[in-house]
């Protein structure tokens, strides 16, 4: 939820609530991101949607529409623990651009992190620019030294 709604919010509905709020978003036939599965076991959550549904990212300074293009976002993900480390991430990233593009998606953006050094899991939850590029998606915009914005943009499509 940390992208859906404004950051007072977020805040003042961290934990169960926000959870609930997720939950509200899937009941009502909204797809919010999608999940991926290992031996039948939930390991890995990606969030995947229009920028238009995203309201804290339009507001972001550094991560501003770098044009007028419609874009599908990718904003976040997570790996449960047992399951970091396998290189799944890419295959992951992979989903969501099938994901995305199954729903007319032309080009999907992304909005990872690109450390220094080692970075802690905990701080790589917009994925890490690495694995993005591994999946194809190219550097279009960089307002920030560890920030850079990525697209991919569908055969056939060019913007």
């Amino acid at each position: 939820m940390w992208w859906r709604v404004p950051r007072s919010e977020f805040n003042r509905c961290k934990g169960a609530k926000n959870r609930r709020s997720l939950h509200a978003l899937v009941h009502a036939g909204r797809e919010p991101g999608i999940l991926a599965y290992v031996d039948g076991v939930p390991a890995m959550w990606c969030a995947v949607s229009p920028r238009e549904e995203l309201p804290a990212l339009e507001r972001s300074r550094i991560l501003a529409r770098v044009d007028d293009a419609p874009v599908w976002s990718i904003v976040c993900f997570f790996v449960a623990p047992r399951f970091r480390g396998q290189g799944l991430t890419v295959p992951l990233i992979e989903a969501a651009v099938a994901h995305a593009v199954a729903r007319g998606a032309r080009i999907v953006e992304a909005y990872p992190v690109e450390p220094h050094g080692k970075m802690p899991a905990a701080f790589a939850w917009t994925g890490l620019a690495s694995a993005f590029r591994a999946a194809g998606f190219v550097e279009v915009e960089r307002r920030s030294p560890t920030r850079p914005i990525m697209r991919r943009t569908v055969k056939g499509h060019r913007r």
